[in-house]
């Protein structure tokens, strides 16, 4: 309990900005790398799975699909734990989990097995040490916040760009089922990122004056609440939450289908899966750079158009990427798309976390990854469908960036016309009468006269008895000394 209490966001502590921060940004890289990457890369083992169990690709893609949405649709669940335990206890928790899914898994006789320990376990496991990580990492930065937040992100390339070919590598070695408990094995890294969340700590107090205070703050302060709903009065999340919803169906969908589009086109499998590479590389860069743009002071109160625009970017990428005919222009999106990604994965949670704030951060991440998790089940079956129907990867991603720049509207509009602050008008001075202004100091200058100041009777008596012909008769009572 005393962990948690401490975990809370202490009223009075200031985000470091530096120091152990740096420490905690590290954490929150491989965490951010294991969880955006680890469900992609899990595609390596499938051909031999599919020879192992005997079942089609459709049926070992629900492999990843099941990550996915446990890492997504867990959202509240974690966001309940990390209220009532703290962030480090469960961050180290879910590595467990995480590492425990895929040792499981090694052993496993049939494909359904393979759903409930990589997809169900593992996937808990990754989405108890993803969230956390970003909630730890809101409250250890402020000023370096979006730079913090662009580093982060970029662990998703950079892991995707090692898991891979490493994956390759322990199947050709050791066969899935030792690459499995190697990954596993780790995976136990999670644990190591959760035990350097240490909470922060309130500034120390005289011990005369910790006692009392810290019994007054005990019964003043009201019970928290494990997930907190009043975060959709708020008509800022309310927007963000539309707009990613929408952005999410289409968002995924160009990075699962380029490498097809480009077979489709006739190009060998070598050559096409190299796009997914030229993508991962540009968007390692983005990311960080993007961070450090929406950290400019005339930029970050603006962060939230920033957002909309790096949608419109993505979307106006998909739609021109959508009428591509050769490998030439296939690289050249995969470029662009890389950069409007990056941008796209620097700014979500950094947007998310300056419209709710940090006290209602845990609660919100949550709301939100739950209602991006029925997305990202509909985006691309839907999008296979589309394709099943026409035959043409165009209508596809013309579907994809019509989406993405819906959400940007939603978003920028949204709030341009809703949520815009109207500027403070300032005070107007009125000239008073000196009758007026000392009736308006007088309240004042009561509260701000410091108990030490004494009055000399010496002066009083002096002061009434001059002047008495003005003044009248003046009887030295206690009211007319006061």
């Amino acid at each position: 309990m005393g962990a948690a209490a401490v975990d809370d966001g202490p009223t009075g502590v200031k985000a470091p900005d530096g120091g152990w921060s740096w420490v905690v940004l590290c954490g929150c890289f491989v965490i951010t790398g294991f969880s955006y990457a680890f469900p992609k890369a899990v595609s390596v083992f499938f051909k031999e799975l599919i020879r192992e169990f005997g079942v089609g690709y459709s049926d070992t893609a629900w492999i990843s699909s099941i990550l996915l949405a446990m890492l997504y649709g867990t959202g509240p669940l974690c966001s309940v734990l990390v209220n009532r335990f703290g962030c480090r206890p469960v961050m180290m928790v879910g590595g467990l989990f995480a590492s425990l899914g895929m040792i499981l898994a090694s052993f496993a006789t049939s494909i359904i097995q393979i759903y409930l320990t990589t997809g169900v376990i593992t996937g808990l496991g990754l989405a108890l040490n993803f969230q956390p990580s970003l909630i730890m990492l809101n409250r250890y930065f402020d000023q370096k916040r979006p730079l913090a937040n662009g580093l982060s992100a970029a662990g998703s390339p950079v892991f995707l760009c090692c898991l891979s070919p490493l994956g390759q590598v322990l199947q050709y070695n050791f066969g899935w089922r030792g690459g499995f408990l190697i990954l596993g094995g780790m995976l136990l890294n999670c644990c190591a990122c959760g035990a350097l969340m240490r909470p922060l700590e309130p500034p120390k107090k005289p011990v005369d004056q910790e006692e009392p205070s810290s019994k007054v703050v005990e019964k003043m302060k009201p019970k928290k609440k494990l997930l907190d709903f009043t975060v959709f009065k708020d008509r800022g999340f309310l927007i963000y939450t539309i707009a990613a919803s929408i952005m999410v169906l289409g968002l995924f969908v160009p990075p699962v289908f380029v490498v097809s589009y480009a077979k489709d086109l006739g190009y060998q499998d070598t050559k096409a899966a190299f796009l997914l590479s030229i993508l991962g590389f540009i968007d390692i860069f983005a990311r960080p750079t993007c961070g450090i743009i929406a950290g400019l002071k005339w930029v970050r109160p603006r962060c939230v158009y920033l957002f909309a625009f790096a949608m419109v970017f993505n979307g106006i990428t998909d739609l021109v990427g959508s009428m591509s005919v050769d490998y030439t222009h296939l690289v050249i999106f995969c470029i662009f798309f890389g950069i409007s990604y990056g941008m796209v994965g620097a700014l979500q949670f950094e947007v998310l976390m300056a419209i709710v704030g940090t006290e209602k951060f845990p609660s919100a991440i949550g709301l939100v990854l739950l209602m991006e998790a029925m997305a990202v089940l509909v985006g691309p079956p839907s999008a296979g469908k589309i394709l099943d129907a026409t035959h043409r990867y165009m209508f596809v991603f013309m579907v994809a960036g019509c989406e993405v720049t819906l959400s940007a509207l939603v978003l920028g509009f949204g709030n341009f016309f809703c949520i815009k602050k109207k500027p403070e008008e300032p005070m107007k001075e009125v000239a008073a009468s000196p009758a007026e202004s000392e009736q308006l100091k007088k309240p004042d200058e009561e509260e701000k006269r410091p108990e030490s100041i004494t009055v000399d009777s010496i002066e009083v008596e002096q002061f009434l008895k001059e002047d008495t012909e003005k003044n009248g008769e003046v009887n030295t009572n206690p009211e007319t000394c006061v």
